[in-house]
């Protein structure tokens, strides 16, 4: 059985080839994990303020406190549950012995077995091979045993129960196999075959990526030497033609000699960079629109330093949404616009709408909203961070700076997803030592940008914390907004897998407003729902009547089509106004063009 056991080895590649490379690389990887360390401990050293350890950390050991708590009060459970994760344990080591001394095949049924497929366990000796298999199901069964402690637990109040099984989830994630050399097999292979260079490698990207992140983790995403905005990325020909202290205003050059009489404004996140609508031109929702005959107009918002750290909600309203407004007018000559706001973009041209209704305004004649929120009493997964305690502690983070750091912003993003978005990067970035392969989408997520502390408390605690747009508790410009006076056409959009919005939040806020509503669900998620040209002929939509009632029973009755919403949307643009003009040139002879696209505010990095 030892021969066994050595020719195992051998197939799988786990034999040092070069001793002495070997060791020599791994003095070297000791040398470089030294200068990783200098290079994450200096900016901590040099200011105190920086070093938030505390207010990160207290979120997640209170909660496991209270599930401890939890626990304590219900023993019979909790040891219905130690009794089931001995009993699944010494099965498994039964079964790893009878295969270890042949007596079952690697064929038979597991112990464990993965909800779905699960791409860290990928590699055929995650099941062929004993040892890693038995690492492999002692770590689902593990995983399993901790949810089944959060599921069953009693007296805990549903925000809690969600925070106890997000934070355990990412400790889950964080210790499986896959993410460690030692337990890995794709990952000892790589490591022998190289004899230590990927490590070696690996470590010196680490520390790179520490000091693009200023003393915190940058997570190498994708090779951010082949993009660069205004060169292969944000590249519809147009003009800035406005700007003040919050935005600065793009106007994109027509490509069809007609264009539709009613101009289109939109109003992105403030929290990502507007150019997601503005990728590579084959993804651009911009370039598209333009095609179809729209004079496109985007806000790009500001990528704001400590001076506008009081720059409010309110404020992104007067000087965003409606100075916007009033240059696409100048710009058009038109009174009539149509706007569109994505994500928290949209929640504000929500608020805007319910303004300018109050103050009897109606220069906006129809509107789209994608993925927006207005009702956040079923907000998605992004409540995790989103309570008194953790609201107070990013108060306290932005008083001293002024702003919410758009690093911090990616990282909650992409923990709510780190078995996709974390850890295939640490595993083929810092211990294989690969760089990742170049993608548009993957540098958009990494070039965050910073929120004014003003805005981004208010959008917390008014939105998230409190639900006070969809109750009526907000006041903007001495008027109380009510949604339901919203009686301007609006497409809504939801996407049927969004974890930041979802579906069935923005279905319940599309049933406050006063008008007539088209509402679409789009296949997939958050992003890749709304950026899904038509050419991509990629996932499907469903349509049916207004919003009422619940968004299953709406899906029921919905008619599935398939690929993009993009031709949908274009043809109720054209229903709301379907007259065409002469295409218009840029500023329209009465705003002088200040720079070209995509303008200098898009530029300036977090």
């Amino acid at each position: 059985m030892g021969q066994e056991h050595v020719e195992a080895r051998r197939s799988l590649g786990f034999e040092i080839r070069n001793p002495q490379r070997f060791a020599h690389n791994m003095a070297r990887l000791v040398e470089e994990a030294s200068k990783a360390s200098a290079v994450l401990l200096r900016p901590h050293a040099t200011s105190p303020t920086h070093f938030t350890l505390h207010d990160e950390l207290a979120p997640v050991l209170r909660t496991l406190t209270h599930l401890q708590r939890a626990w304590v009060q219900q023993p019979h459970k909790v040891l219905e549950a130690q009794v089931a994760l001995w009993n699944n344990s010494l099965e498994l080591w039964h079964s790893s012995i009878r295969r270890l001394t042949g007596l079952k095949t690697w064929e038979e049924k597991p112990i464990a077995i993965s909800v779905s497929p699960d791409p860290r366990f990928q590699h055929p000796a995650w099941s062929e091979n004993p040892y890693f298999d038995l690492l492999r199901q002692s770590y689902l069964i593990t995983s399993h045993w901790a949810e089944s402690l959060v599921d069953t637990a009693d007296d805990l109040d549903p925000h809690t129960r969600n925070k106890a099984r997000f934070y355990l989830t990412q400790i889950m994630n964080a210790l499986a196999p896959s993410n460690w050399v030692f337990t890995n097999p794709e990952l000892l292979h790589e490591t022998f075959a190289s004899d230590g260079e990927n490590l070696v490698r690996g470590m010196q990207l680490l520390a790179e990526d520490i000091e693009r992140g200023s003393g915190r983790l940058k997570i190498r995403q994708t090779d951010a030497t082949q993009f660069e905005v205004g060169q292969n990325l944000a590249i519809t020909p147009g003009k800035v033609i406005y700007q003040n202290a919050v935005m600065q205003l793009i106007q994109y050059e027509a490509t069809t000699e007609q264009v539709l009489k009613r101009p289109f404004l939109i109003v992105p996140p403030w929290i990502n960079k507007y150019y997601i609508l503005d990728l590579s031109p084959e993804k651009s929702f911009v370039k598209w629109a333009v095609d179809q005959g729209q004079t496109v107009f985007m806000i790009s918002w500001v990528n704001p330093g400590k001076e506008l750290a009081g720059k409010s909600f309110e404020d992104y309203m007067h000087d965003g949404i409606l100075e916007a407004l009033g240059a696409v007018q100048q710009a058009t000559g038109e009174r009539a616009i149509h706007a569109l706001g994505y994500c928290v973009g949209g929640t504000l041209l929500a608020a805007t709408l319910a303004y300018l209704a109050a103050t009897r305004d109606n220069c906006v004649k129809s509107a789209t909203f994608l993925t927006t929120q207005v009702d956040f009493s079923q907000a998605g997964d992004l409540t995790v961070f989103t309570d008194e305690e953790q609201v107070a502690a990013i108060e306290r983070d932005m008083a001293r700076h002024g702003y919410f750091d758009g690093h911090k912003m990616a990282a909650a993003f992409n923990l709510l997803r780190s078995n996709d978005l974390i850890w295939p990067y640490v595993v083929d970035v810092y211990l294989k030592g690969q760089t990742p392969l170049p993608l548009d989408l993957l540098y958009w997520n990494s070039d965050s940008t910073r929120i004014p502390a003003a805005n981004h408390s208010f959008y917390l605690r008014r939105c998230y914390i409190n639900n006070d747009l969809s109750q009526r508790r907000i006041q903007m410009g001495g008027v109380t907004l009510d949604l339901s006076k919203v009686i301007t056409p609006i497409y809504h959009l939801a996407a049927r897998e969004d974890h930041v919005a979802p579906a069935r939040s923005v279905f319940a806020g599309a049933q406050l407003l006063g008008g007539s509503v088209r509402f679409v669900v789009a296949g997939s998620g958050h992003i890749a729902g709304v950026v899904n040209p038509p050419a991509g002929n990629r996932y499907q939509y469903w349509t049916d009547g207004l919003p009422g009632g619940e968004l299953e029973t709406w899906l029921e009755a919905a008619r599935e089509h398939p690929g993009s919403w993009w031709p949908d949307w274009q043809a109720w643009s054209e229903a709301q106004d379907g007259r065409h003009v002469p295409a218009r040139e840029i500023g329209g002879g009465r705003l002088t063009p200040i720079e070209d696209a995509p303008g200098s505010y898009v530029r300036v990095k977090s």
